[in-house]
């Protein structure tokens, strides 16, 4: 077996060097499976330029700092946030707190302004919620749409109380309620989506639909349509028409807004709509909250979210067939197989050095090596094991000479070792024993 090693040894290192070209090859190999780029805008807007400034102004740091001395709530004007005013004062928990409520769409020193008053426990821009260095925000859809849809910030208040003064923060309540609306009112909207697939209400600023709507709904039978409607009153049931529609308007996307807070009823929705809205006002919701951006700017970047998730096969697409690629499957084995057969190479390569040398294997090598073993001995000892031994070697070469089977040569072999390490041992010298004397070669 062992002139079988130096073989076995460069096997392995052609096996590694095939399996690290294959690799490195394979690293030039790319299969992307989408569905195109998605024609969603995604370039960078300079602030100022997409309406979200309102044009309001605010007074002085010292004159801001004079209204809260006197008032524990200073609400400026435009201002449009509102909250449960009992929740929030058993947050209070009795502290002196003073609340400055200014309109969002502040230009940046403006904003820098208010965040300068220094009295105020907390300060609501917009409906963003900051106090103490904390900044309280929204972070699951109901949360978003009384943020959104009635400015209600009770929830960010409470927390944000809680946290000044290391108390534990209570769960969120969702106080938002619903109505149905009445038959005059769906009847109205209705009719103008039939008309021309929009309705607008009063008080929205929508001035026509979004021209990247067909591109959300790229493939659909019927064109969306869209119900816009003002923010709405703060602590009072808001009129659902989402599903309403949806009745009456079956296998059509429906967008019906509130605010700065959009929702889709028809196909897919329960598979689609949460995915978008949570992505969206997770990603969005800081700027809306402090900023006036008009509706239809709201809604595009909406509708451009909703084509993101289309593009990226999470709506009414399947997946498109990927064949069985062998290579691709089996790629992340070969660095592990290489390693195998580097490291076997490095270990048959080290035997020679790392390893005890053996003396030769095969059975005619081994009565020629133990024969010279037993010459040198004779010459020092006549010991009985020693006599023993040449009669074995003899009758291993007559053995060897009439073709007798490997099994009964090496055990005859094997005896004359025994016996010749026997008299080595009782000679005294340990390098005439057999295992020591042959690891060293004939001399």
């Amino acid at each position: 077996m062992s002139e079988h090693w130096p073989r076995l040894r460069w096997l392995l290192l052609g096996v590694a060097v095939a399996l690290l070209v294959v690799y490195l090859l394979a690293q030039r190999q790319s299969v992307d499976v989408s569905y195109g780029q998605s024609p969603a805008g995604g370039n960078a807007v300079e602030e100022g330029s997409a309406g979200e400034l309102s044009g309001a102004d605010v007074p002085s740091v010292e004159a801001m700092e004079g209204m809260l001395r006197r008032d524990r709530v200073v609400r400026l004007p435009g201002s449009i946030a509102h909250w449960d005013p009992e929740r929030v004062d058993a947050a209070a928990a009795g502290d002196d707190v003073r609340i400055l409520v200014a309109p969002p769409g502040l230009a940046e020193d403006q904003r820098d302004r208010v965040n300068d008053v220094s009295n105020a426990t907390a300060v609501v821009l917009g409906t963003e919620v900051t106090g103490g260095g904390y900044q309280v925000s929204g972070d699951d859809l109901p949360s978003w749409r009384a943020q959104f849809a009635t400015a209600d910030v009770t929830n960010q208040l409470v927390a944000l109380l809680h946290a000044l003064r290391d108390a534990e923060i209570p769960d969120d309540e969702d106080t938002f309620s619903w109505r149905a609306p009445t038959s005059a009112e769906l009847a109205a909207v209705a009719a103008d989506l039939r008309a021309s697939g929009l309705h607008v209400a009063e008080g929205a600023t929508l001035d026509e639909v979004p021209d990247n709507a067909d591109a959300a709904h790229d493939g659909a039978d019927d064109a969306a349509l869209f119900a816009v409607f003002p923010r709405q009153p703060f602590g009072e049931p808001v009129p659902e028409y989402g599903p309403a529609l949806a009745e009456l308007f079956p296998d059509t996307g429906i967008y019906v807004m509130y605010g700065d807070w959009v929702e889709y009823h028809g196909p897919l929705a329960a598979d689609f709509a949460d995915v978008v809205g949570a992505s969206f006002y997770g990603q969005f919701g800081d700027r809306l909250s402090r900023f006036a951006y008009p509706q239809g700017n709201v809604l595009r970047a909406y509708l451009d979210r909703v084509t993101d998730v289309r593009y990226a096969g999470l709506f009414d697409r399947p997946l498109p067939y990927q064949p069985f690629d062998p290579l691709r499957v089996t790629l992340p084995a070969l660095p592990w197989l290489f390693a195998a057969c580097v490291l076997g190479f490095l270990l048959l390569s080290a035997r020679p050095v790392l390893g005890r040398a053996r003396g030769p294997r095969r059975p005619p090598a081994r009565i020629a090596a133990l024969t010279t073993l037993a010459i040198e001995l004779s010459a020092l000892s006549h010991h009985a094991a020693l006599v023993r031994a040449i009669g074995k070697l003899q009758a291993a070469r007559e053995a060897l000479a009439d073709d007798l089977p490997d099994r009964q040569v090496r055990r005859l072999v094997d005896a004359a070792e025994s016996e010749l390490d026997t008299a080595a041992t009782a000679l005294g010298r340990a390098d005439y024993r057999p295992r020591v004397y042959l690891a060293g070669g004939i001399s």
